[in-house]
């Protein structure tokens, strides 16, 4: 959907995510990997899955990260459902 111009200021962008100052090779693999399982991108996950491996990533730290990211968007989702009941005006204790 993106004409041609706008795919090269994108791909562009998204190539220049990649040379890192701060972070190495490893970090910006876990961090990328991260993004994806957070976003839920499939195809993301999968490309960052191959990284993980060229960038010697073991189990432990995959594991780590997922963890992290299931950890984040279970207190997003209670924040969430805190949010609805605190503009509903709907009281909890009010359940049996």
């Amino acid at each position: 959907m993106l004409n041609a111009e706008q795919k090269a200021l994108y791909d562009a962008f998204y190539e220049s995510t990649h040379n890192n100052r701060y972070l190495d090779r490893k970090s910006e693999v876990l961090v990328g990997l991260a993004a994806a399982m957070a976003m839920n991108c499939a195809p993301c996950t999968d490309y960052y899955l191959q990284q993980a491996k060229d960038a010697q990533v073991s189990k432990g730290e995959l594991s780590e990260v997922l963890a992290k990211v299931m950890a984040v968007a279970a207190g997003q989702k209670r924040l969430q459902v805190q949010d609805v009941l605190r503009k509903s005006k709907v009281d909890l204790d009010s359940f049996g």
